[in-house]
């Protein structure tokens, strides 16, 4: 998948007329007009820029994307009229921090994009840039691609809790930059992107080609292109060792690849051509004869080791023993980092819900992992690793020698979920480095005093006097390492969810001076290692639960003040017969109900009065006019002489219907 940032519409680009799609609903920012700094940057006109208004962290969230092992790339860019203003910021992916830009990078091929290869695991990918003060995070493309499940595999070390940082990627005795389409090269190679480097130094080599085609390139688990192999550096007769150095940074393990193919004509076969590899002075490969440990001439041979380096600086050095002269096709450099530990997509949910409800200000970020990376955590949701109170001391159930790698599996006799973790001593010449992996999903380790030490993750929520506003929602309750929470000051109003309640690891929760209503949830009464709780500064009412009253006898710190309708305990106003929610019900209904009957029979009593007194005005009126009897009898008279029968008796007629 390749995004075209700040694009509306998906695009083809050449020469390759790759798929770029649309940048919609992944993230926040501004849409911009770009300009690339560089030619090997993708040829699309809009990038994607994040003002600090909008955060110090902004993230790309993209979903639905396939467990797997993948390449993922940023391509860095500059806003039109604007070129002078280089940004400088972080990259993480997945909250683990794989890139810094540094000034200049804009000048250089090989720092105008970020790439790492990593696995994705849950469905969806956070990248996530992190602004440092320095002008607005800038982004102009992002690809996530596919690449074999077992690629860049170098030792026990690789799983999927390690990131490969790619620091240096050369192709040698070319001038011609290359990506792995440009090269023909299989898509489950990831579009890897070749900086080509012709000669290491004046007369410190010369080049060589070939269009002959190379055997066993192409292979799996990396699928290297066939034409990378067709070119080629050899040292020469003045400068026999060929050495190449370049910047790094310090204290960091590197994963580095180097590539063969016996492409030099003069080189006819097996043993005519050896030579040792080291390692800024080490030797880490002896006797390397390209055509014997490949098979053939003209033959793909990849070479690989992990070491630790102290220093800035990583110099490779091909030293012939035989044959006066060595040969280089590439170099890969990678980055080992060891993946952060996120944060529960639950808990992450949770504090994504509590920023809506409270409408927490854009300043504050709270985009991404909340915990990780490490250097950037959310402002006022701070998170850590607590060492937990008892040290458990690991037997070593099997230990395996593998070369120069030592793995040794751990079992910890624990009651928790914890059930193993796999610590990883890698040695070197230089320094030693630990590894540790740990298969768990709540703890995390520590490795103090040659003990596995188990650490415990704490959490905390502190936004006091932000002028925030809303409610708190019940999704609050799925923050099950939440130790402390600081609202005080704020304008929240609202109910305190009983939710809070499940909270088991809250010591502190302070909430005073909001706008708070309703009663304490007894819920409140079940957490036990609660030592602090402010509610004072409040409109809460009724009474304060038993179990936070007896808690007050056990030295906890409690404050109901100013909140006039609390009751209940020493220091407040003496409760009134209580009674339950039910019957507060009951008697809401009956008064209600009373309400309707009395209305009803009002109007009941109104109509009948108006009738007695319509009766009584025509009684007035009757007794008033003595002649209307008259007039009544002459019009009956004149009636009767027209229609005679209407005057005949009940005997003329028949018997009647009622007998």
């Amino acid at each position: 998948m390749r995004i075209s940032c700040g694009a509306r519409q998906n695009i083809r680009t050449p020469p390759t007329y790759t798929r770029w799609y649309k940048d919609f609903a992944y993230t926040g920012g501004i849409p911009a007009n770009a300009t690339a700094p560089s030619h090997i940057t993708p040829p699309l006109k809009t990038l994607r820029y994040f003002p600090l208004s909008e955060g110090p962290e902004n993230c790309y969230i993209i979903n639905r994307v396939p467990k797997g092992h993948y390449s993922v790339r940023i391509f860095f860019g500059l806003v039109e009229h604007d070129i002078d203003n280089e940004p400088l910021f972080e990259v993480s992916v997945e909250g683990t921090i794989i890139h810094s830009l540094k000034s200049g990078w804009s000048k250089n091929d090989e720092q105008v994009f970020a790439e790492a290869l990593v696995f994705l695991l849950d469905g969806s990918v956070s990248i996530c840039f992190h602004s440092t003060g320095r002008g607005d995070p800038t982004i102009i493309s992002i690809e996530i691609l596919q690449i074999d499940e077992k690629a860049y595999y170098f030792g026990p070390e690789w799983g999927r809790g390690v990131i490969l940082k790619t620091t240096s990627r050369l192709t040698c005795g070319t001038s011609k930059p290359k990506f792995d389409e440009d090269y023909s090269g299989d898509h489950w190679g990831g579009d890897r992107f070749w900086h080509p480097i012709r000669t290491f130094g004046k007369n410190a080599d010369a080049p060589r080609s070939t269009e002959s085609g190379i055997k066993k390139a192409s292979t799996v688990p990396n699928f290297y292109p066939e034409a990378l192999y067709q070119s080629a550096v050899v040292s020469t007769d003045s400068k026999p060792d060929l050495a190449y150095t370049m910047d790094v940074d310090p204290n960091k393990n590197y994963s580095i690849w180097l590539h063969f193919a016996e492409i030099d004509a003069t080189i006819t076969g097996a043993g005519k051509r050896v030579f040792d590899v080291l390692i800024n002075g080490d030797t880490v490969f002896e006797n390397v004869d390209v055509v014997g440990m490949s098979g053939d001439r003209y033959t793909a041979l990849v070479l690989n080791t992990t070491v630790a380096l102290s220093g800035r600086t990583l110099t490779i050095t091909l030293h012939p023993k035989k044959g006066n002269h060595a040969i280089l096709t590439a170099i890969e450099v990678f980055q080992v980092i060891v993946a952060e530990s996120k944060t529960s997509p639950e808990e992450v949910r949770a504090l994504q819900a509590l920023k809506k409800s409270l409408g927490l200000p854009n300043r504050f970020g709270w985009n991404g992992d909340p915990c990780v990376p490490k250097e950037h955590p959310w402002s006022g949701a701070d998170s850590l690793l607590v060492r937990y109170e008892k040290q458990v001391k690991a037997e070593a159930a099997s230990i395996h020698l593998l070369s120069r790698h030592f793995s040794l599996d751990l079992v910890f006799p624990h009651p928790l979920d914890l059930n193993f973790c796999t610590l990883f001593i890698y040695t070197s010449a230089v320094t030693p480095k630990i590894l540790i992996t740990v298969k768990t999903y709540t703890y995390s380790m520590c490795f103090l005093d040659n003990e596995c030490i188990l650490c415990e993750p704490r959490a905390y929520i502190g936004l006091g006097n932000q002028g925030l506003r809303g409610s708190l929602p019940n999704e609050i309750s799925k923050l099950h390492h939440l130790q402390s929470i600081n609202l005080s000051g704020n304008s929240i109003h609202g109910a305190i969810p009983s939710s809070l309640g499940t909270v088991t690891s809250l010591e502190t929760l302070d909430l005073s001076y909001n706008f708070l209503n309703g009663s304490i949830p007894e819920s409140l009464g079940k957490l036990t290692a609660l030592r602090r709780l402010n509610l004072n500064g409040n409109s809460l009412s009724g009474r304060v639960p038993s179990a936070l009253g007896g808690r007050l006898l056990n030295g906890a710190s409690f404050n109901f003040t100013d909140n006039h309708g609390l009751c209940g305990i020493p220091g407040l106003p003496k409760c009134g017969p209580h009674l339950s929610a039910g019957a507060k019900v009951g008697i809401a209904f009956a008064v209600f109900l009373s309400l309707v009957l009395l209305v009803i029979c009002s109007i009941c009593w109104w109509k009948r009065r108006q009738n007695i007194l319509r009766a009584q005005q025509i009684a007035a009126a009757s007794r008033s006019a003595p002649y209307a009897k008259a007039r009544t009898q002459s019009s009956h008279d004149i009636q009767m002489s027209r229609n005679p029968s209407r005057g005949r008796t009940a005997s003329e007629n028949g018997p009647s219907l009622l007998s």
